[in-house]
C-alpha cells in the first residue's frame, strides 16, 4: 500500500491542510480501477470506519497478488471540515467560509477535460482546490464510490439512472434497503463524475454507462459507528471488488438486490408545518400506510389545539428520519420512499441543500 499526501494550503498565513491517499496497485491493466472516498461530510463517519478496515484485508490480498485492479481510497476525504468545530459541534456539511455544501459545486466538465482541473491551482480557495483535487483522482477510475451517511437511516444508494440496473450488484454487496434513482442534474460529487462520462464527447450526452458506476452510498446513520457495522460493510464491499474483478477471491454467488429502486420523485419529505417539539410514532424501516399518523409537534405546549398531527401522504417504507426533537418551520423530518411520485413538485438534481 503506497501512502500519500496532498498538501492543501489554506487561505490565510500559516495553515494548511493535509489529505491522506491511500493507494494499491493492480497487477491486471485490464481489470477496472476503483476510487473511494469517505466524509466529505466529514462528520459522516460510518465510511471512514468501513475502509480502515477494508484496507486491512487489501493489505492482506496485497501481500497474497490478489489486487488485480488498481484501487484509490481517500478515507477523509474533508479535512477542511474536520476542523470546523463551533462550541462544541461539528460542522462539516457547509464550508463555513462560503457557505457552500462541502458535496456541491463540484466542476462540471467532460472527461476529455480531466487535466484542466488541477491546472493553476493557486487560483483557488481551498475549498475549490479540495475539490478539484478530489475530483480529479476519481475521474482516473472506473467505478467510484462516495462513502457517507444520513441523520437516522437505512443502507441506500443514490444511484444515477445511468449505471441502474447494473449497479444493482453493488447495492446487493451492501445489503442495502433501497435505491434511489436520481436524475444526474446536480453539482454533487458523484454527479460532476457521472457528468464528465456522460459528455466524454462535449455537446453529445450519453445516456449509458456500462462498465461505469459513480454512487453516493449512505450507510446508515451517523451514530451508527461501531466494529460490527463497519466489518459487516468492509465485507459487502469486498465481495463487491471480488465481483468486478478488481481483487481476487474465490467466486459466491451473487446475491440479488430485494429493495426498491425508486425515481427521486417517488420520494416524499415530510417537513414541519410549524416549530416544536415533535413526537415520531413511526421509525425508520416502517411500512406505512396512507394516512397513518407519522408524528405530532407540540407546537403551543398546554394550549387547546396546541399540537399537530402529520399523516402519510401514500404507502411507503420510511427511509430516513431527524435526530432532532426540537424542529423548525419546514425543517425535513422524515423520507420515505413510495410506489407512486409525490404530489410535492422536485427541482432538478438532489433532494436536499
Amino acid at each position: 500500500m503506497d501512502v500519500s499526501e496532498i498538501i492543501i494550503p489554506g487561505d490565510t498565513p500559516g495553515t494548511e491542510w493535509r489529505l491522506p491517499v491511500l493507494r494499491f496497485k493492480g497487477r491486471d491493466p485490464k481489470a477496472p480501477k476503483i476510487y473511494i472516498q469517505a466524509a466529505l461530510h466529514a462528520g459522516e463517519v460510518p465510511g471512514t470506519a468501513l475502509l480502515h478496515f477494508l484496507c486491512e484485508r487489501l493489505r492482506r490480498a496485497e501481500h497474497q497478488d490478489r489486487i488485480l485492479g488498481g484501487i484509490t481510497i481517500v478515507p477523509q476525504a474533508n479535512p477542511i471540515g474536520a476542523a470546523q468545530s463551533h462550541f462544541g459541534d461539528l460542522q462539516g456539511r457547509f464550508d463555513l467560509g462560503s457557505r457552500t455544501n462541502f458535496n456541491r459545486d463540484f466542476p462540471l466538465i467532460s472527461i476529455a477535460d480531466r487535466a484542466t482541473l488541477i491546472e493553476e491551482l493557486d487560483d483557488y480557495p481551498a475549498t475549490d482546490r479540495l475539490k478539484r483535487q478530489l475530483l480529479h483522482m476519481a475521474l482516473g477510475a472506473d467505478l467510484v464510490l462516495d462513502l457517507h451517511c444520513d441523520d437516522e437511516s437505512l443502507q441506500y444508494a443514490y444511484i444515477d439512472e445511468a449505471f441502474w440496473p447494473e449497479a444493482s450488484d453493488l447495492a446487493a454487496a451492501l445489503d442495502m434497503e433501497a435505491v434511489l434513482l436520481s436524475d444526474g442534474e446536480s453539482s454533487a460529487f458523484e454527479e460532476a463524475v457521472g457528468f464528465a462520462w456522460k459528455y466524454e464527447i462535449p455537446g453529445e450526452r450519453r445516456s449509458m454507462l456500462p462498465g461505469r458506476l459513480s454512487v453516493t452510498v449512505e450507510l446508515r446513520g451517523k451514530r451508527d459507528v461501531d466494529p460490527a457495522l463497519a466489518k459487516r460493510d468492509a465485507d459487502g464491499l469486498w465481495r463487491f471488488l471480488a465481483a468486478r474483478g478488481i481483487v481476487s477471491d474465490e467466486p459466491v454467488a451473487p446475491a440479488a438486490f430485494a429493495g426498491p429502486a425508486a425515481p427521486l420523485d417517488n420520494v416524499e419529505i415530510i417537513r414541519a408545518p410549524e416549530g416544536g417539539a415533535v413526537l415520531f410514532h413511526r421509525t425508520i424501516g416502517d411500512r406505512v400506510v396512507e394516512g397513518e399518523c407519522l408524528a405530532t409537534i407540540i407546537t403551543r405546549p398546554g394550549q387547546v389545539d396546541g399540537s399537530i398531527d402529520l399523516q402519510a401522504p401514500q404507502d411507503g417504507l420510511i427511509l430516513t428520519r431527524t435526530s432532532d426533537r426540537l424542529v423548525r418551520r419546514r425543517g425535513d423530518l422524515m423520507k420515505i420512499v413510495c410506489a407512486g411520485p409525490s404530489k410535492t413538485s422536485r427541482e432538478a438534481g438532489t433532494l436536499e441543500s
